[in-house]
């Protein structure tokens, strides 16, 4: 049995959709079991669990490991072919006359206004996620460019040695599209005097946080676990949002009173800015997918 198996085919997501049969092989995930063993577990006959067991095996997510003779009947037994099945699959829309590029990662004003852009020959789907889950999207083939800001404390560099890390095994290139600012954005006037991040302690703030795994919200819990604040010492800590212009909307509309984010954020809502420190975003294209990169700056005004 493998610890993990990618579905990777709509033939076996067709076969998962209906819940009898997800029913038999997560059963058959836990321990190997014969027709009888399993129409005992799920109170159905036996033939009802051949037919549907047979759409598994089909598929490849089940298989026949042992045969034995009891009573005089033969007794087959069935285990899934793996501990664990993932879902790697997105549907994408059908759309000849321009070229799909699938972007995930962290977030970027700059990447957000070009998949807005109406015509051109460019249909780019933008998937904020932030930085890690990018690089795994992009490990996993779900898209052909990511975007990450991912500081290094060990070698003062960005990005580059988590790409090494998943991607050893593969050629890589990375382009940095933007250098930015990134800062605690505040209400206009900064009405609660905010001056740093341990003001984030006090309990008269409240903060709008990013989502795990973005390099926002890594490097905020870093320094903030540095100056001793425990995520239980902010107030709104579990209050996330996937992007920095959410984080800024969420403060232009008083539901927060203060974020990190990156200072175009903060001009677009009129917020103030409080700058913290630099960063290198860049966008991650295995070099076998560079012409999707070639299609997005051709069509990039800046």
């Amino acid at each position: 049995m493998q610890s993990s198996w990618p579905i990777k085919s709509f033939d076996e997501l067709k076969i998962l959709a209906d819940p009898r049969r997800l029913s038999i092989l997560r059963l058959l995930m836990a321990a190997p079991a014969t027709l009888t063993q399993l129409g005992r577990a799920l109170g159905e006959h036996p033939a009802w669990i051949r037919h549907h067991l047979k759409k598994l095996e089909q598929v490849g997510l089940v298989e026949m490991i042992d045969m034995q003779v009891s009573g005089g009947f033969v007794e087959k037994f069935y285990r899934a072919r793996a501990r664990v099945f993932t879902f790697q699959q997105i549907v994408l829309p059908d759309d000849p006359s321009r070229q799909l590029v699938v972007f995930s990662g962290s977030h970027d004003l700059a990447l957000e206004l070009l998949g807005q852009a109406p015509g051109g020959h460019i249909n780019l789907i933008t998937i904020p996620v932030g930085s890690l889950d990018g690089l795994v999207t992009l490990r996993q083939g779900l898209c052909q460019i990511a975007g990450c800001h991912l500081f290094d404390p060990a070698s003062g560099e960005f990005n580059i040695s988590y790409v090494r890390h998943l991607f050893p095994d593969r050629s890589m290139a990375l382009l940095t599209l933007v250098e930015r600012e990134q800062g605690l954005m505040v209400a206009p006037g900064n009405p609660r005097k905010i001056a740093g991040l341990a003001d984030l302690a006090r309990q008269d703030i409240a903060l709008v946080n990013r989502n795990r795994g973005s390099g926002t919200r890594l490097w905020l819990d870093g320094h903030l676990r540095s100056q001793g604040i425990g995520p239980e010492m902010v107030h709104g800590y579990r209050q996330e949002v996937r992007t920095h212009t959410e984080a800024a909307q969420a403060i232009q509309q008083g539901r927060a009173d203060v974020g990190l984010g990156i200072r175009a954020a903060a001009s677009l809502f009129s917020l103030d800015f409080i700058p913290l420190f630099n960063e290198r975003y860049d966008l991650v294209i295995l070099r076998s997918s560079l012409r999707a990169w070639r299609c997005v700056r051709s069509w990039i005004p800046w």
